[in-house]
């Protein structure tokens, strides 16, 4: 199965999903029954209102969270047979991650957050920060390199959250509401970024977000409604 998958391109495959969690009024559902698949090299966009389930979807996706049901499948590999060192292990080597709050280290320069997952997975400093510089440069961002990032403005701060989220090449990068805090136009050259990176690099792509014309300009999108997969359209 894992050769299958590899062949034919495909990359996740979602088989009915669920996710339930306990609260003080009893057990609550977050997802119930979610089944799809995503291709490599894809574009595809999750979308729903408030309390619909997308980010616990992304979290599963990204081992950050374990579905109650079901499997999710990567490369025909099943996610939910992992251990905790495992999955921190694929996360660093497969996935990337971008979320609303970039997560930056303000008392380090934009080159050294850049850098910092890769001298965390061992790599050399010096490796590591050239591999950031490159980064860097991809997402148009190598003229701040030396500035530490409290002097950035929101859409240089989310642009070296990717240039980290990427550093090492990731299979897929995963984002939550990456523009949620960014002005309309600072939002579409995070989008353009992100875009670039999915044409040039075959980077896939799996974006979580309310702004309906950032899931138009994906390949896909999948709608949830309270937990459930509702509907799937390609652009």
């Amino acid at each position: 199965m894992v050769l299958a998958e590899t062949e034919s391109g495909l990359l996740y495959r979602v088989e009915h999903t669920g996710k339930k969690v306990e609260s003080s009024a009893g057990e609550l559902t977050i997802l119930r029954d979610v089944s799809f698949t995503v291709e490599r090299g894809e574009a595809l966009a999750v979308v729903g209102s408030s309390g619909s389930g997308k980010s616990t979807l992304l979290h599963l996706l990204g081992t950050l969270d374990r579905a109650t049901s079901g499997k999710v499948f990567f490369e025909g590999r099943d996610l939910s047979a992992l251990d905790e060192a495992q999955a921190a292990h694929f996360r660093n080597r497969e996935l990337g991650f971008v979320f609303q709050f970039h997560h930056l280290l303000p008392e380090f320069t934009t080159v050294e957050n850049v850098a910092m997952q890769a001298v965390i997975a061992g790599m050399p400093k010096a490796k590591a920060l050239k591999l950031a510089e490159e980064s860097l440069e991809r997402v148009g961002l190598e003229h701040r390199r030396d500035h530490h990032v409290s002097t950035l403005s929101g859409g240089e701060r989310q642009r070296a959250a990717i240039a980290r989220a990427t550093l090492l090449c990731p299979k897929v990068l995963l984002a939550d509401e990456p523009t949620g805090n960014l002005d309309e136009k600072t939002g579409s050259r995070v989008v353009e970024v992100l875009r670039e990176l999915n044409r040039e690099m075959g980077m896939t792509l799996i974006i979580v977000t309310h702004n309906r014309e950032l899931a138009a300009s994906l390949d896909r999108c999948l709608e949830l409604r309270s937990g459930e997969l509702y509907a799937q359209t390609s652009f």
